[in-house]
């Protein structure tokens, strides 16, 4: 690592950029394996922002390799690697005023079996058919201090909309959709 960079302040700063925007910059990280419904609730949860006059910014894991990540794999160092280049990602997106929504597997914790299928990857990693699928041979930790934790009632996964709307009342209760 090089010795001679130097970190560049802007002449306007978080506070001044989030009065702006009426909104605290912050990063909503939204994780769990594949099929889910990471993408579906972040998209939810962005267009609910935008119609109480927030922004938002959605980084979605598959899409972040078609660019930013596209040298990436999948083995065990490459993943870390795509969650790091994320997570520095969304901190200049909170730290730009924005609502920065993250939706991506960041796998490691504990192992645990999929719920879903839409994709029908899961039933192709267990036919062999797909190496280092997370969830089947590659591990997912879930995570062991979230801030929210979205789950079934009552046997029924709740509507994206249902979901997006609790992440807001806890933005809300958090002071993060406030006025400035």
């Amino acid at each position: 690592m090089s010795t001679n960079i130097f970190w560049q302040e802007s002449p306007i700063g978080k506070t001044e950029r989030q009065k702006l925007l009426n909104q605290k910059g912050c990063v909503v990280w939204i994780t769990g394996l594949s099929g889910s419904g990471k993408s579906t609730l972040a998209c939810s949860l962005s267009r609910e922002l935008y119609t109480r006059g927030k922004l938002s910014y959605i980084l979605d894991g598959d899409n972040l390799r078609h660019g930013l990540n596209k040298d990436l794999g999948f083995k065990a160092e490459d993943r870390v690697e795509n969650i790091r280049r994320v997570g520095e990602v969304a901190k200049l997106f909170a730290d730009a005023g924005l609502i920065c929504i993250a939706s991506l597997i960041s796998p490691y914790r504990k192992d645990r079996d999929a719920s879903r299928d839409p994709k029908g990857l899961y039933k192709l990693a267990r036919a062999g058919k797909i190496k280092g699928f997370t969830g089947i041979d590659d591990p997912y930790e879930s995570p062991l201090n979230c801030e929210i934790e979205l789950k079934e009632k009552e046997g029924e996964c709740p509507s994206p909309v249902t979901m997006a709307e609790e992440v807001i009342a806890y933005l809300e209760a958090k002071g993060f959709l406030q006025n400035q």
